[in-house]
């Protein structure tokens, strides 16, 4: 499978896969594929891997692409502003991201739940307690919100991240919260009660506008009714 990203704030990945190839997708992101290429909805493994997903924010069914020749293309587009980031999985490196990060992947990469193991995380950390886990072999490709800034965390490295931010993190990466010290930081400081508090070693994908703060941002511009 050969794939192109394309666009700026609003990406599309087109993906040219040869004759029996496999492609699944997050039900509505397929933009348009060309006609050797078969569709199939199904719940992607079962009604309980299908509720999984649902549960962390994405259909209770996916699409499958298989292609019956050489050479077709099919797009996938994100659904809000942002970017549209690969990730090569090689079965060794499971990825969690955020609820509804999945946008589309090769067949054998699997999706699954995953539930944060610490109570203040699950609470307080802006995403909740159940996450999107990506695992298996081959290509995954997420929507991001807004511009998006990787960074590799060393063994026992921190890094604080407001919440909402963080997008993906390898499954390695430790994820906490912790408040904010200080009482004039916590009033009038304008970032909440607590930040997100990851900790090495791996890669974290931290996005620049989440949608639940750009949908926050433009209520004050929303006419009102009379």
């Amino acid at each position: 499978m050969e794939y192109e990203i394309k666009g700026g704030a609003f990406p599309m990945v087109v993906c040219k896969l040869q004759k029996g190839e496999r492609m699944k997708d997050e039900s509505g992101a397929m933009a348009f594929m060309t006609s050797g290429i078969k569709m199939d909805t199904n719940t992607g493994g079962g009604l309980l891997k299908g509720l999984g997903r649902a549960l962390a924010g994405d259909s209770l069914f996916i699409n499958t692409f298989e292609a019956q020749k050489d050479n077709e293309e099919i797009g996938f587009s994100s659904y809000y502003p942002g970017r549209i980031i690969p990730i090569r999985l090689d079965g060794t490196n499971p990825i969690i991201g955020q609820k509804s990060s999945f946008l589309a992947a090769e067949d054998s990469v699997n999706i699954d739940m995953y539930f944060r193991k610490k109570l203040g995380a699950g609470i307080f950390g802006g995403e909740g307690f159940i996450l999107q886990k990506f695992s298996g072999n081959g290509m995954v490709f997420l929507e991001i919100d807004g511009e998006v800034i990787e960074r590799y965390l060393e063994p026992g490295e921190t890094l604080f991240v407001d919440q909402g931010h963080v997008a993906a993190m390898d499954e390695t990466v430790d994820f906490d919260i912790e408040r904010i010290k200080g009482a004039k930081n916590m009033v009038f400081g304008g970032e909440g009660l607590f930040l997100a508090t990851l900790r090495g070693p791996g890669r974290v994908w931290v996005q620049t506008m989440p949608i639940p703060k750009l949908a926050q941002a433009l209520i004050p511009y929303i006419p009102k009714r009379e």
